[in-house]
């Protein structure tokens, strides 16, 4: 069964243009909400007088993309706090909103938009409207998938308007920010980069090791001696994987842990190579290679995660909250 989420973020060509780029939405269509009279036409709208939005409605698939990554790409793509439109586009009509239609997406807009002022990301209050969705209008043929109809005059528009601009200054500030990242919704519908951006974003080593299952020499390694509190995620997706309540110290030369911060990000298998079975530890959802799971470790688990610093990033415990993990805060996993 397919979930629907509805958005107000001025004009809605820009929002249709980000969400349909998602893995698991299936479709986003441009129309108008929130106002007083029915089928109201594009003109109406502009005009200012009927109470309608600039609205997208997003039907998307839960078992791909949650309804966590859509907020986040949503806010990630607006100024929140502006109360007078978006960027060229002037009036109460382009003002931004979230449409909830359940308890759970009011909670979660409502959280994340406390999580984003915890974060301060933006200088000035969050004004963006959560309310209840009403009936949604589909707005003219025209205006539907417009970015793919007049790609020109779309992106000149997107450009011109301010957006562009305004989202990267914001945003290329705050790169690592994640806005549920503890939820498992969230994840769904990651999309991991192509090797050649990998190749871009990580270092070589990084890339060896997460990438092609190297391995990087012990006690010459980022994390081996690392003993502030925060937890440790994967370098190349962010998801959550290992905290320093449970790392140790292992004698290895590499960063050891008896449990997983998030169980649910860890995966394991055989790994039969070098001549040798072991069990090769990898991230879920950018399927990241990670190191080896090994039983001699302490209580209470007997596990020993012995992993590679070149996969993982660590988030010190002073940041987590600027970086949208401030669920973790002094956090403690149940044992495994």
């Amino acid at each position: 069964m397919s979930g629907i989420a509805m958005f107000a973020g001025g004009c809605f060509w820009c929002l249709e243009y980000v969400f349909e780029s998602l893995p698991g939405v299936i479709q986003v269509t441009s129309g108008y909400t929130g106002g007083s009279i029915r089928n109201p036409s594009y003109d109406q709208v502009c005009s200012g007088r009927t109470g309608h939005y600039e609205a997208v409605q997003i039907e998307y698939d839960p078992e791909q993309i949650g309804y966590e990554r859509l907020l986040e790409v949503f806010f990630k793509n607006i100024d929140p706090t502006d109360d007078g439109g978006q960027f060229a586009d002037r009036g109460h009509q382009y003002r931004t909103a979230i449409f909830y239609r359940d308890s759970l997406q009011r909670q979660l807009a409502a959280e994340g938009i406390r999580r984003l002022e915890a974060a301060k990301i933006f200088r000035q209050r969050i004004v963006t409207r959560i309310q209840q969705a009403g009936e949604f209008f589909p707005a003219e043929e025209y205006h539907q998938d417009f970015y793919r109809k007049c790609p020109a005059r779309f992106h000149s528009y997107h450009q011109s308007s301010g957006r562009t601009v305004y989202v990267d200054r914001v945003w290329e500030k705050h790169p690592y920010f994640r806005l549920f990242p503890e939820r498992s919704g969230y994840w769904l519908g990651y999309r991991k980069p192509a090797p050649e951006t990998l190749k871009e974003i990580l270092t070589p080593l990084q890339f060896r090791v997460t990438q092609e299952q190297g391995t990087e020499p012990p006690f010459k390694n980022e994390y081996w001696n690392e003993k502030r509190s925060g937890i440790y995620v994967d370098v190349v997706s962010g998801e959550p994987l290992f905290s320093s309540e449970h790392k140790f110290d292992s004698g290895t030369g590499w960063p050891s842990f008896y449990q997983p911060l998030v169980a649910e990000n860890i995966l394991t298998r055989e790994d039969r190579t070098n001549n040798m079975l072991r069990i090769e530890v990898r991230s879920r959802y950018a399927e990241s290679h990670l190191g080896h799971l090994f039983d001699d470790g302490p209580p209470p688990t007997g596990r020993r995660y012995c992993l590679n610093s070149a996969a993982l990033r660590f988030i010190p415990e002073e940041q987590l909250v600027a970086l949208g993990y401030s669920a973790f805060q002094s956090r403690r996993a149940p044992d495994q």
